[in-house]
Order: C-alpha cells, then sequence, then structure tokens
C-alpha cells in the first residue's frame, strides 16, 4: 500500500510527473494493443486502467506499470478465429458481440488462475526460464506484433486478388497516405529522442499527425472509423453473458484463458527482474501474480481486457525517476482521465500512426543482440532459440516458453547422464573414486563402470567427488549393493550425506560414516 509518511516532496514530485509521462504514452499503446484483439480500443483503455490501478495499489514490485500489453492481445486473437469458427452463421455486431463478451470471460478466468499461482507461491519458478528461450520469446513476440498490423494495411476486396505481388500492389495504391504517415511516425520516433526526450516521442507522432490529417482534410483511417468513442464513460460493472458456458464454448475459453495467465505471468516476472536488476529493493514476484490475477478477474469484469506488466513502459517510469507506487497510480488515473474528457480526440487519430508506433515497438522488442550471440552459444542453446521463435510466431506464447524450458532441461540432462570414476587398488582392495551427479539420467553410466564379478573380495565407492540427486540415484545404489552382496564380497560406501544414508535401504548397512561426509538433500518421490 502507499506509505505517505515515508515520501518527500522529491519523491512526490517525480512520481507524479513520470505518472504523467507514462500516462500519455499508455494512450496510443492501449487502442493498438486493442485493435491487434479485435476489439473496441475502450476494452483495452479500460483495461489499461482497472489493471494499473490495481497494481499500482497492491503489485510485488512499487513503480512497475502494467496494462493492456501486445503478449496478451495476440493470444485474443486466435481466440476471436475460433469464436468465428464456432458460430459460422453470426456476422456484423452480433458476431462482435459474442467475441467480446468471449474475451472478457477469458480475462476473468485468467485472473482467477493468475491468483491461485500466486497464492500456491509458483512466482519463484521464473527462474527455471532459460535465457535462449527468453530470446525466443521476445523475438517470437516481436514478429507476432509486427504481423498483427498488416490486416490494417491490406487493400479492400482481398478476394479479388489472385497472387501476393497484387495485393502489395494494390495496398500501395490504395493506401499511400497511409505508408506516408507510417514511415514518418517510424523516424519520428527514431530520431526525436536523440534530440529531446522531455516528450514522448509517440506522443509528438500522435500529435502532429492528427493535426496534418484532421486540417489538411487528408482522407485516411482513423480511430473513429475503427470504432464510436463518443460514448466512453467510467468504466462500469458489465455481467458477461452466462449462456456462453457451453461445453463448447468452455473448450475454447480455458486453453485461452491458461495460455493468457502463464503469458501475463512470464512478462510481469520478468519484467519484475529487470526492474530488479536495475536496483531499489527487491520485489515480490508470489504478490505480483496474486495482484494481476485481481486485475485482470476485475478487468473483465468491468468491461477491459486481461493484460500484463509493460516491459518498455516500465523502465521509462523507472528511469524517469517514478520508483514509488504513486507514479504508477497516478498513471492509472490520468489515463481514464484523458479517455473519458477527450475521446474525440483520441477519435481523430489516424490508424497509420498507431501501425507505425507497434511497428517501432515491434522493433524495439526484437533482441537482436541475440542474433549476434547465435554464432558463440552452444548448438542446444540455438535449437531453443529457433523452436521458441518458431512456436511463439505459428501457436502461442506460454507453449512456446513452456517447450523452451523443457527442451533446455531435456538437454541438460542428455549433457550431465554421465558419472565417472577413477579406480585404484591398494592392499587388496579396488577403491572406486566417482566424479559426476548421480541421478535418473546418469543410472545407466553409473552401473556401467563396476565389475562386479571380477573385482577383489573388498571394494570401496567413494561419493566424495559424486552427488546423489534423486530417488533413481539412491536406487541404482541399492541395486549394485545387492548385486556385490550376492557375490558375498565386502563392499565399503564413502561420503554419502547422511540424508542419503537414511533413504538407502539395501546398502545402508556398508556405509561407512567419514567426519568430511557431506550434507546435501536427495530429491525423493512420494
Amino acid at each position: 500500500m502507499f506509505t505517505i509518511q515515508n515520501y518527500s516532496k522529491q519523491n512526490i514530485k517525480n512520481d507524479i510527473l513520470s505518472g504523467a509521462l507514462v500516462a500519455v504514452a499508455l494512450v496510443p499503446e492501449a487502442i493498438a494493443f486493442s485493435f491487434i484483439a479485435g476489439v473496441s480500443p475502450v476494452v483495452g483503455l479500460y483495461g489499461a486502467f482497472i489493471i494499473g490501478l490495481i497494481t499500482s495499489i497492491l503489485g510485488g514490485k512499487p513503480g512497475m506499470i502494467s496494462g493492456a500489453t501486445g503478449s496478451v492481445a495476440v493470444v485474443f486473437v486466435s481466440l476471436g478465429l475460433s469464436v468465428k469458427h464456432l458460430y459460422p452463421d453470426l456476422g456484423g455486431e452480433a458476431l462482435s458481440m459474442m467475441v467480446l463478451h468471449t474475451i472478457l470471460l477469458t480475462s476473468i478466468m485468467a485472473g482467477i488462475i493468475q491468483v491461485m499461482i500466486g497464492m500456491m507461491k509458483m512466482g519463484k519458478f521464473i527462474r527455471l526460464v532459460p535465457q535462449p528461450a527468453l530470446f525466443g520469446f521476445v523475438n517470437g513476440l516481436a514478429i507476432v506484433i509486427a504481423l498483427a498490423q498488416l490486416p490494417f494495411l491490406a487493400p479492400e476486396h482481398m478476394g479479388r486478388y489472385t497472387s501476393w505481388i497484387e495485393i502489395v500492389e494494390a495496398s500501395i495504391t490504395e493506401n499511400s497516405v497511409m505508408y506516408v504517415i507510417i514511415v514518418a511516425t517510424m523516424a519520428t520516433m527514431q530520431f526525436l529522442p536523440k534530440i529531446s526526450k522531455a516528450v514522448p516521442a509517440g506522443l509528438v507522432a500522435i500529435i502532429i499527425a492528427t493535426l496534418g490529417v484532421y486540417f489538411g482534410h487528408i482522407d485516411t483511417k482513423t480511430v473513429g472509423d475503427l470504432a464510436d468513442l463518443s460514448q466512453v464513460r467510467l468504466p462500469h460493472f458489465v455481467l458477461s453473458d452466462m449462456s456462453l458456458f457451453s461445453w463448447e464454448m468452455l473448450r475454447i475459453i480455458l486453453p485461452s484463458a491458461v495460455i493468457v495467465a502463464l503469458v501475463g505471468l512470464i512478462e510481469s516476472l520478468l519484467t519484475l527482474s529487470v526492474l530488479d536488476e536495475m536496483g531499489g529493493k527487491r520485489g515480490s514476484g508470489n504478490r505480483e501474480c496474486i495482484a494481476l490475477g485481481i486485475g485482470n478477474t476485475a478487468s473483465g469484469l468491468f468491461g477491459g481486457m486481461a493484460g500484463c506488466a509493460m516491459i518498455g513502459q516500465s523502465v521509462i517510469n523507472f528511469t524517469s525517476g517514478g520508483l514509488g507506487r504513486l507514479s504508477s497510480f497516478t498513471a492509472a488515473i490520468l489515463l481514464i482521465t484523458l479517455v473519458v474528457s477527450f475521446s474525440g480526440v483520441i477519435a481523430a487519430i489516424p490508424v497509420a500512426v498507431l501501425v507505425g508506433i507497434m511497428f517501432m515497438v515491434s522493433i524495439g522488442t526484437f533482441e537482436f543482440s541475440s542474433l549476434k550471440r547465435i554464432k558463440h552459444m552452444p548448438k542446444s542453446d540455438v535449437f531453443v532459440l529457433v523452436v521458441v521463435t518458431i512456436i511463439t510466431v505459428y501457436y502461442d506464447l506460454a507453449v512456446a516458453v513452456i517447450a523452451g524450458v523443457v527442451i533446455s532441461a531435456l538437454v541438460f540432462a542428455w549433457e550431465h547422464a554421465k558419472i565417472f570414476s577413477h579406480t585404484t587398488e591398494e592392499e587388496g582392495k579396488k577403491i572406486y573414486a566417482l566424479d559426476g551427479p548421480l541421478f535418473f539420467g546418469s543410472v545407466t553410466s553409473f552401473s556401467e563402470q563396476f565389475d562386479v564379478a571380477h573385482d577383489p573380495d573388498i571394494v570401496v565407492i567413494d561419493f566424495k567427488k559424486a552427488r546423489v540427486m534423486d530417488s533413481s540415484g539412491v536406487e541404482a545404489i541399492d541395486a549394485l549393493t545387492q548385486k556385490y552382496k550376492k557375490t558375498g564380497k565386502k563392499l565399503t560406501l564413502r561420503h554419502l550425506s547422511e540424508d542419503c544414508k537414511r533413504t538407502l535401504k539395501v546398502a545402508g548397512p556398508f556405509c561407512a560414516y567419514e567426519e568430511d561426509d557431506p550434507t546435501y538433500k536427495v530429491v525423493r518421490d512420494y
């Protein structure tokens, strides 16, 4: 919660100014992400306000900005396509309302899932995502965001064209003005910050493009052409259509809700990690999971789409001096104020300038440094990066990251599935000095180290440089001990941890208790 007594005047000033800067920058992004999801800009703006407000108060990191994001919006694209496939006879306003209610219900369910994950304290598992998977995630997300802009540039009557060349030519002919605005927007966002950072470059581009189109009477698509913003009011409670809870619809909503929940948590916890590295008090991942879940649930109940933390806006806020909760709170309050009071101005914004902004967001999201690192990466890491990128583009973000984690874990297990031994003989006994981890992947290699039939009557197995990682390793020790026991040979096991000794069933009596026995714990299956 807010701790006003700990705020100095300088803190308050920095947080308010930084929050105001972020609020202005949030407006075009929320609108653009709404277009990606295929819903009215109001849905994205409401989501940005509600999620931003709740996470500013309850979130795990003061100053972190949350709202409608591209990573969650692209999940809603496939959700909308599934709804259209399920109801092929619907069209126009009826189909739009069906898609909207489905997105709201998905947002509510995703929020509930996120709260449950936070309450089970599973936020720490973000540390299991390997760096190549993160590179693939952000690169795939960048590509998806860029591809989502192409429908705005498509020519009318697409069906009359038979080749991509004809489509491109028609698009250039029909949307020449849009291309000019897009290029001008991208140039403004690229070069203006090098001159001055006093005002967000995206805001400058929006103002210039809107004024030019309005006073120049230029014929081009505007936000008002895509959605009516004249009736925008403060968010109010929206009871979603409960008739959607058919088995067929639930089969669409539930998987999408899981994906939205996982994607939102992954991006939020990654953002929290980035801010932690930049300095300040360490944030709470589990608290952020719960806050985001409450925010997404409330957003769906009040007509907004689900979202998550925004890496770019959070970094902007942090570097601009917005280190406290007052900064993100100010951003949320000012955002809804702008939307409610100046909806007519927002409706006049050209769509092309938003497309240009999203292209720049895509470029900024893509991790170009990963391309330079590929030649220095192990082949397994390159494989993970490429696979995660491809799955992100052609399937979805959550599955891509999970696939990256699974592949990396399998590669790690394969590369460490070897345990080595160095043997010495002294005074009629043979000593096996083991080196390496003993776990499910290396038990075969472990068993192959020993020659039970030809070993002398006294055998010593030294685990000083080895470590028993799981119950499979314990079972392998018991099985080997049983083999030596059947041949009547004396076996001694050295340097096993107390935890390992207690777990052993057959080999326990053969353990030697040394002063320098290790203290590691063995992972057991229950």
